[in-house]
């Protein structure tokens, strides 16, 4: 601070001013009027008036520095804010950019962007694609927009964002190796399960092309479609993943993209997990192979009669950790609602010896009867109004219906008659809480089970990206740039499961998203950012996680600068 003079030279008039930066300038802003001298005269007594209005700016200076002094705001409801300055600003990206940051996206951009020698910064758009993927997804039209609401707002324009789309797309392979690397010294890998599934996401476009393609879609929609197949490790943090067509078969995926982590990522020796849908006799026979193993689940109905009759005998079961034996007929509802029983064999499927395990629980069994119960009540409903029967899905409650082409008496019929296939019914109810895992691995069966029991984490990862990231309908049409679209999403899906870890998963993620993108800040220009969002537990939480904190009752623009500096701490 300093003394400042203005006015006539007969009658002065003195002030204590600063200097302030608002936005990207610089101004003077005064603290307080002093006034004449013969008001400072008033207040000094018999010391000097200048001498006193002297030491008194050093004081409100040392104050200042110390923090003791509170900021008093002067608004007035006669005067009209300014145009086009904003008022308010997100915070919440910044825990985001912590994580981006010691991620080493910023070296990887760096090593790409040296590689190419472009005039834009490919970090300042990656982040911004991916902060804007968590706090306000959308298009890239929508997300360049969205990000003028951060505390920094990116430098950058549209027809460089799409640019940058196709050099990522590029370097997608040595993006995902280099994050991997680098998240190794954030957090601990546990890469001795990796869990593998794929889903796909969808267009809003009439006209397949060579890349967009007409599949069985996941959400049931008549649009073209692109695959996505997806590594997560034993934490539930994203690996690696792979776009292919969206009319390919799902299997043959997982083999590729395996071979690419076997071959970038430095490791060798795991243990694959997966659903049925994936698990083809080639992907059990690859992973039978240098050190690597299998895990998958197994239709019990798609069994061999003899091995059926092994899984669904009523002797033989046993509670892991136990010796004793039970039999299903014998066990109590209710005290044995929650346990989950097993039985295991060897079997030799396509000259590959697998270790058959299955489980039973009256809950999974319960379950399995409650959804079948309300399909035959909308089977009954097609019954009693029938509409189009030909087409019958795998779970679809037409499964159930049976069309009869003659009367009750034997006659032949003028139409055909639908009524309920009570023998297909019946058919299904015997396979209830019956659950089965084939392995390769000489496990005990308990291992075994806990480990295809984490397969509901890759689940939620495709839920993530779907609801809260709103990875679909993609906006896209090139396939360079729809690849390098999922290349962000997957670094947002990393950097938010991070997060989770963070917080020592707490909190869902409706919450913590919900979090982070209502942790606005209102802006005191030449003063500093006034909290606009409620202080929680939650927000406790992440400014403990993050070592920074945002929710003071003001912060000043110097210490808004720190956090920002040490959210962009360099990866050592």
């Amino acid at each position: 601070m300093k003394l400042t003079c203005a006015g006539s030279k007969n009658s002065p008039i003195y002030y204590v001013q600063k200097s302030v930066r608002i936005g990207t300038k610089t101004t003077t802003k005064t603290v307080e009027r002093l006034g004449s001298i013969e008001e400072i005269k008033a207040r000094c007594g018999d010391m000097d008036p200048i001498e006193w209005a002297k030491e008194y700016t050093k004081k409100l200076t040392l104050a200042e520095k110390g923090s003791k002094q509170g900021i008093l705001l002067k608004y007035s409801a006669s005067m009209l804010i300014d145009k086009n300055v904003r008022r308010s600003c997100n915070v919440g990206y910044l825990f985001l950019q912590d994580i981006c940051y010691s991620l080493g996206t910023d070296k990887i951009c760096d090593a790409i962007s040296e590689k190419y020698k472009f005039d834009y910064g490919l970090n300042d758009i990656l982040s911004m694609l991916i902060y804007s993927r968590i706090i306000a997804p959308g298009s890239k039209l929508s997300s360049l927009e969205s990000a003028q609401n951060f505390l920094e707002q990116p430098k950058c324009n549209l027809h460089q964002i799409y640019r940058a789309l196709g050099v990522i797309a590029k370097e997608n392979d040595f993006f995902q190796a280099e994050l991997y690397k680098n998240s190794q010294s954030v957090i601990a890998r546990r890469k001795e399960v990796l869990y593998y599934d794929c889903t796909n996401y969808y267009f809003e476009i009439e006209e397949e092309d060579d890349f967009r393609k007409y599949g069985v879609s996941k959400e049931h929609r008549p649009n073209p479609i692109v695959q996505m197949g997806l590594f997560m490790d034993a934490d539930g943090i994203p690996l690696s993943f792979s776009v292919f067509d969206g009319n390919q078969n799902e299997q043959p995926s997982m083999t590729p993209l395996e071979k690419k982590i076997l071959k970038d990522f430095g490791t060798s020796d795991f243990i694959v997990c997966t659903d049925s849908g994936l698990s083809s006799t080639a992907n059990r026979k690859f992973n039978s192979i240098q050190g690597r193993g299998f895990v998958t689940t197994q239709s019990v109905k798609k069994l061999k009669g003899f091995l059926q009759d092994f899984c669904l005998d009523d002797d033989g079961w046993y509670i892991p950790g136990e010796k004793k034996k039970y039999k299903l007929s014998e066990l109590d509802e209710e005290n044995d609602h929650d346990k989950v029983f097993y039985k295991d064999r060897w079997m030799n499927e396509d000259d590959l010896e697998q270790h058959l395990i299955v489980t039973y629980s009256i809950r999974y069994r319960n379950y399995q009867r409650m959804v079948r119960e309300r399909q035959i009540e909308r089977a009954r409903r097609f019954v009693e109004n029938p509409s189009s029967l030909s087409k019958k899905k795998p779970n679809d409650p037409k499964r159930f219906i049976e069309l009869g082409h003659c009367t009750a008496d034997g006659e032949a019929a003028s139409r055909t008659i639908p009524s309920l296939n009570q023998e297909q019914i019946d058919k299904e109810s015997k396979y209830d809480g019956f659950y089965a895992v084939c392995t390769n691995l000489d496990y005990d069966a308990a291992k075994i089970i806990r480990i295809n029991q984490k397969r509901w984490e890759i689940e939620e990862c495709f839920r993530i990206m779907k609801t809260e990231f709103k990875t679909r309908p993609v906006y896209l049409s090139r396939k360079d740039r729809i690849t390098a679209h999922f290349t962000t999403c997957f670094t947002a899906l990393v950097i938010y499961r991070i997060l989770e870890k963070k917080l020592k998963e707490q909190y869902s993620c409706e919450e913590i998203i919900g979090t982070l993108r209502t942790m606005d800040m209102m802006i005191a220009p030449g003063e500093g950012y006034i909290p606009a969002y409620t202080r929680t537990d939650l927000t406790d939480a992440l400014h403990d996680a993050f070592g920074f904190r945002t929710d003071y009752q003001i912060t000043s623009q110097k210490n808004m600068r720190k956090i920002l500096n040490q959210t962009k701490k360099k990866q050592k």
